[in-house]
């Protein structure tokens, strides 16, 4: 098969390349603002910035995972390549209006920024109803929230009353650390099992999961990001975020995440969630005014998305393509640096003097991260799966 054709053939292979592409590049236009360079974005790069961080690089690596994931849960054919391709097509050139935005009329960027997650949301409800389950179908109601939560920002820049940027890219950052939350405590616990399984550890080891927790949870990322942009209280919301993060703190714990440390794949999922538990917990206090909000928002966004989908990717390119699960010594390294961004971030945050360093150099690590997952994970997904000719 030819490799421009290999790379539609499965979604996860063009969709997690654009997302570690789009992750670097993004990573360097704000790195280099952040030393002083004009990326052209006239007064609002740093819009830009959380724009497309939330609806650009991380609806991609959700593209990814959904158009890879989902006919395994259900047994249905794969998209083809023609779907793939206009699905890809359609998210790059989202990207490309959002970046001239100064330049186009706002209505149509919105139009093109917007068709994405909708087609993308019909082909997945499409290979649902194969096979309905509760558990499954509920993942509709997050790109929902998603959708609308980016229909808000492009209301607000088009200069309609009805539509709030900031809200919307709050609205759209707590509804991806839902889905993750969601998405992560079914394979975290359920990858670590297995591993140990397989390792010949005992069954009163393995990770444990309470049915409370699991509901709570479950309930809280749902009624969350709903909360996020309504009328209602701040103090109701962050009380709602504050419990969502100490009932994933709570799951976490009982998973077994020690066991991991020798195991960077597996380490990189227990890492993830536990700065997704922190975040929402610092989001949450900020409501009440005892943190900065921008701990909890760096905290979410670039060790919570940032480190779940780069932990989620790899392994899923690595298993889909054939090869061993397990992380290269530059992927383990790329998953240190996205946490180590993440801390450097809420660093920089709380001393004043070191805010533009410390930004820089989170800028730095972000960056360093991405290049290595595309080095590592570039003939996983450009290459021929092993075993299987073409």
């Amino acid at each position: 098969m030819p490799a421009f054709s290999r790379l539609f053939s499965e979604g996860f292979r063009v969709f997690f390349l654009a997302a570690g592409l789009y992750g670097l590049f993004t990573g360097l236009v704000w790195t280099f603002y952040i030393a002083g360079d004009d990326p052209g974005l006239g007064d609002a790069p740093s819009l830009w910035h959380a724009h497309e961080m939330i609806f650009g690089y991380a609806t991609a690596a959700i593209g990814g995972f959904f158009l890879t994931a989902v006919p395994n849960w259900t047994g249905a054919p794969g998209a083809r390549h023609g779907f793939i391709a206009l699905a890809a097509g359609l998210w790059f050139l989202g990207r490309l209006a959002v970046w001239y935005a100064m330049a186009l009329p706002p209505v149509l960027v919105a139009v093109v920024d917007l068709a994405f997650l909708p087609v993308l949301a019909l082909k997945i409800l499409s290979q649902l109803i194969k096979r309905p389950k509760p558990q499954n179908l509920m993942f509709l109601i997050f790109l929902g929230y998603l959708w609308s939560a980016n229909l808000s920002v492009h209301l607000d820049w088009i200069g309609l009353e009805v539509g709030d940027a900031s809200s919307g890219l709050r609205a759209g950052l707590i509804t991806l650390c839902a889905l993750i939350a969601v998405l992560g405590g079914r394979i975290t616990p359920a990858f670590t099992r297995n591993a140990m399984k397989r390792a010949g550890e005992p069954e009163a080891k393995w990770p444990v999961s309470r049915p409370v927790l699991e509901r709570a949870g479950l309930i809280l990322a749902i009624v969350l990001p709903a909360l996020v942009p309504s009328d209602l209280s701040q103090t109701g919301t962050s009380v709602v975020a504050i419990a969502f993060g100490v009932v994933l703190a709570l799951r976490l714990a009982g998973w077994a995440g020690l066991w991991c440390l020798s195991q960077p794949i597996l380490l990189s999922l227990h890492v993830a969630l536990a700065m997704l538990a922190l975040g929402m917990v610092a989001w949450g206090l900020s409501g009440f005014d005892l943190m900065p909000e921008l701990v909890g928002v760096h905290l979410l966004g670039i060790g919570g998305v940032g480190g779940m989908t780069l932990a989620v990717m790899s392994r899923a390119a690595l298993g889909h393509s054939g090869r061993p699960l397990v992380a290269s010594r530059p992927m383990a390294w790329g998953y240190g640096l996205i946490a180590m961004a993440a801390l450097m971030r809420w660093f920089g945050t709380g001393v004043a003097d070191f805010y533009g360093p410390a930004m820089l150099a989170t800028g730095v690590l972000w960056v360093a991260a991405f290049a290595l997952y595309l080095t590592s994970m570039w003939p996983a997904l450009t290459q021929p799966r092993v075993g299987r000719p073409g």
